[in-house]
């Protein structure tokens, strides 16, 4: 058994970066538990323990599938399993711009929807692409944390039932557990997260559901490969295992954060969310600072600080890491230094956000 001595190293830096997130002692120490028979009935008995919480927190009647990779291998292979015409690759943000040139290197027809970066993807630009006709899937990033956006996923849903053809992807790495985002409901076909950043659980575990007619759509593609085929992930699941070696760890430290999620209540996690990510925002403003992202599409898992003071944001950040051994993200890709991120998903308070950004206001330049 695990001992009782602190797992939190000294020195260690609190992330209030957009992930990986923090991870709570309580979380590490199930991470922690020891090995078992991963092809035997201890597993499947786990898997199938918690499978009627995720498929509530999918908003879902169908099945979670849980895959031993980052979010992206699962991105990817949506493409592989879904796309026989073309895609429309939604595109605002470092991460969703990447998912067209993941599209083009599985080599199939892919066509980018780009809003320049802290805009928001609207439901009438999805419509107007998709009544060219051509397109047979359409992926989102839900939380575009690149740039502190949160997409109208539900407008958008309603465009795309209006062409049956057309698989709906959705990533919800960053919002997932802090939003309600009923996939049933919606008509999403595929739903993913990953691990590291709203569930707050350690990087190297994606989950994921499929609808029935995405799956049915994957088992026609010749070409959608094995470590991702959403049919081996499905004839594994009937038996509550995973296709490829599952990490037993993250699984165990899933089974311990759906315990602290269900304890909480969602609808309350979703309320916790709100008003941390108020704060922070308060405080943006307070400060003489902007918001990067449009009012009205901000995300509610971080804020996306733009840098209208123009501060040294690297040394800015230098200074909270090494007076108050906290760490906020200087900004991603080309918009790195003209913004700075703030993250308030996971396990944080009110307590601990607040002295987060009483921190953060000490530590302003005068």
């Amino acid at each position: 058994m695990l001992n009782t001595t602190n797992l939190t190293p000294d020195g260690h830096v609190k992330l209030f970066i957009p992930g990986p997130v923090e991870v709570s002692e309580k979380t590490f120490r199930a991470f922690c538990h020891p090995q078992i028979g991963h092809r035997g009935s201890e597993f499947s008995s786990l898997y199938e323990s918690m499978h009627p919480r995720l498929q509530e927190l999918f908003g879902t009647k169908g099945p979670v599938y849980l895959s031993t990779s980052s979010a992206w291998g699962v991105m990817e292979g949506a493409i592989r399993n879904l796309v026989q015409k073309k895609v429309l690759n939604c595109m605002c943000g470092a991460f969703s711009d990447k998912w067209l040139d993941v599209s083009k290197r599985c080599g199939k027809q892919a066509e980018g929807l780009q809003v320049e970066w802290g805009e928001p993807i609207l439901p009438e630009m999805v419509d107007e692409k998709l009544s060219q006709g051509g397109f047979d899937a359409v992926t989102l990033i839900h939380n575009e944390t690149s740039a502190g956006v949160l997409n109208p996923l539900a407008d958008i849903a309603a465009v795309v039932k209006k062409y049956p053809e057309v698989m709906f992807i959705v990533d919800s790495v960053s919002s997932f557990s802090t939003v309600p985002i009923p996939m049933d409901e919606l008509g999403i076909d595929v739903l993913l997260t990953g691990s590291q950043k709203a569930l707050a659980l350690p990087p190297g575990l994606a989950l994921f559901s499929a609808s029935e007619r995405a799956r049915t759509r994957a088992a026609t593609m010749p070409d959608r490969g094995y470590y991702f085929d959403f049919i081996e992930f499905h004839k594994n699941w009937e038996k509550f295992m995973t296709p490829s070696t599952p990490t037993t760890g993250h699984i165990y430290a899933l089974q311990s954060k759906l315990d602290d999620i269900f304890e909480e209540g969602v609808a309350n996690r979703h309320a916790r969310h709100a008003k941390l990510n108020e704060m922070v925002s308060d405080w943006v403003e307070a400060n003489g600072f902007e918001h990067f992202a449009r009012e009205g599409y901000r995300s509610k898992s971080l804020v996306c600080v733009k840098n209208n003071r123009n501060i040294d944001v690297s040394a800015y950040c230098s200074a909270l890491k090494k007076k108050h051994k906290v760490a906020i993200n200087g900004g991603y890709g080309k918009i790195k230094g003209t913004t700075f991120r703030v993250s308030n998903m996971g396990d944080e308070s009110e307590a601990t956000i607040g002295e987060l950004l009483g921190w953060m206001t000490e530590c302003l330049p005068r």
